[in-house]
């Protein structure tokens, strides 16, 4: 929303029902930045943000025990702040803190700002240390509905690297990438895909996805902007922890 005259943010904010907790909770950005100021001065074409996810109630809670916290975390939400943006961590952490002001959450993995799904939070630092130790052992699904009519299965490999506008495009050299799909059904000329990942690289679904020529759609950044968000959703983990299997799924019929 862009303002169209110079006045306080409180003023501003005075539209928005509990407009005092929005700036408490950090839930305005102004230009991108996150601002608390009651007193700060907007001026002509300021754009302020209300963040829709400002209170820890907004999450979704898949498993919780002494050792992690399993988040469905949607999308349009960061996993980790950039500074400027409320995030998943920010959440599950205020989630926690409520019952004990000194319980902590440890970062074990991510997903893109524009991709929903599941994400294991560790709540001490030698689970975290495992968890991202033994990475390479957890199974890791998607759903991806992508453009055009793809092959009933295939098994991508890529090269990958990373520009300086942070770009991730397929090379001849860099870091090797491993995404396994297979084709659940087609919807209006569109391929709905059951994704396995081996590595996890940055942006590697859609990137590959991309190259042979089935962007996801919503995918703005790597080719396709024909629907509301990117569809693409983590609905499955399988962990091995404390020597017992754990499976934790969150899959829904997110886009027909």
């Amino acid at each position: 929303m862009k303002v169209n005259k110079e006045e306080k943010l409180i003023d501003y904010l005075k539209q928005f029902k509990n407009y005092k907790t929005l700036l408490k909770n950090g839930s305005v950005l102004v230009n991108d930045k996150i601002i608390t100021r009651y007193d700060y001065m907007l001026k002509v074409n300021d754009e302020v943000t209300i963040n829709k996810y400002n209170k820890s109630k907004d999450i979704k809670i898949i498993y919780e025990d002494k050792d992690i916290i399993v988040v469905d975390k949607p999308y349009n939400l960061l996993t980790i702040s950039n500074g400027r943006e409320i995030s998943l961590y920010n959440l599950v952490s205020e989630y926690v803190k409520k019952n004990n002001k000194n319980n902590k959450i440890f970062i074990v993995h991510r997903l893109d700002k524009d991709t929903s799904g599941l994400i294991v939070f560790a709540k001490n630092i030698k689970i975290k240390n495992y968890l991202q130790n033994n990475w390479n052992k957890v199974e890791r699904r998607y759903l991806a509905l992508v453009n055009g009519i793809t092959k009933d299965c295939d098994i991508l490999k890529n090269y990958l690297q990373e520009n300086k506008n942070h770009f991730v495009y397929v090379s001849n050299t860099g870091a090797l990438a491993i995404t396994e799909y297979k084709k659940i059904k087609e919807i209006n000329k569109n391929s709905l895909l059951d994704i396995n990942i081996k590595t996890g690289k940055k942006n590697q679904i859609r990137v590959q996805l991309s190259h042979i020529g089935h962007p996801i759609l919503g995918d703005k950044k790597y080719g396709n902007s024909d629907y509301k968000r990117l569809c693409l959703h983590a609905y499955k983990l399988v962990i091995i922890l404390n020597n017992k299997e754990m499976v934790f799924e969150s899959r829904e019929d997110l886009w027909m």
